[in-house]
């Protein structure tokens, strides 16, 4: 019985259609991992302003989430600054400038709660309400409401932009205390991912 494989001419044909497959995929696979890493970012900054407020209900404190840079940004570290462009943040009482990496305490200063390094690549800015002028920490009253705070301007809007350069994704901080993330591309008024200005 005679045995049949695969030709020369059928290996090439086939090998030119499967990289042709590909290359058209690319781009997409490509566009989704922007995407979800532009997604994780946001949620990651979410998730910081969302426990800042809740942590301050809970005590019935004041509570303070702050943006900081560090200089490897997959690592919190006691390098940090405060930042209005990086996706890096920490949660506590007192401003975490050069202690971003110190255990969660109740005690001893910054008496830090929580904190996440961004991972890098992808852009953050943060603004106050007007959008415009930078922004770095938000703090939190007892009620969750945001309460006045000196220095570091407080954040309204946070703008997370990925590699095209458009921003993708804006997290919006109301003086109530009410986080949200909406998408800045949305301009229908009906759309519920359309990004409403905090009002004073």
């Amino acid at each position: 019985m005679r045995q049949r494989g695969f030709t020369l001419v059928e290996l090439i044909v086939t090998i030119t259609v499967l990289a042709m497959i590909l290359a058209m995929a690319m781009p997409t696979v490509a566009n989704w991992t922007g995407n979800t890493r532009i997604r994780n970012v946001a949620d990651s900054l979410q998730n910081g302003l969302q426990i800042a407020r809740a942590e301050a209900v809970r005590r019935n404190q004041r509570m303070s989430f702050w943006l900081v840079a560090v200089g490897d940004p997959t690592t919190l570290s006691n390098d940090c600054t405060l930042s209005s462009t990086s996706g890096s943040w920490v949660v506590s009482i007192n401003s975490p400038v050069g202690h971003c990496a110190d255990a969660p305490s109740t005690t001893s200063s910054p008496m830090l709660v929580t904190g996440r390094a961004s991972g890098g690549g992808i852009t953050v800015a943060a603004f106050q309400a007007d959008n415009a002028t930078a922004g770095m920490a938000v703090t939190f009253d007892g009620f969750g409401r945001i309460a006045p705070t000196a220095g570091a301007g407080t954040i309204g809007f946070i703008n997370v932009t990925g590699a095209t350069g458009s921003v993708n994704l804006s997290i919006v901080v109301s003086p109530g205390g009410l986080v949200r993330m909406c998408d800045p591309r949305v301009t229908d008024t009906k759309d519920p991912r359309l990004c409403v200005p905090p009002s004073p």
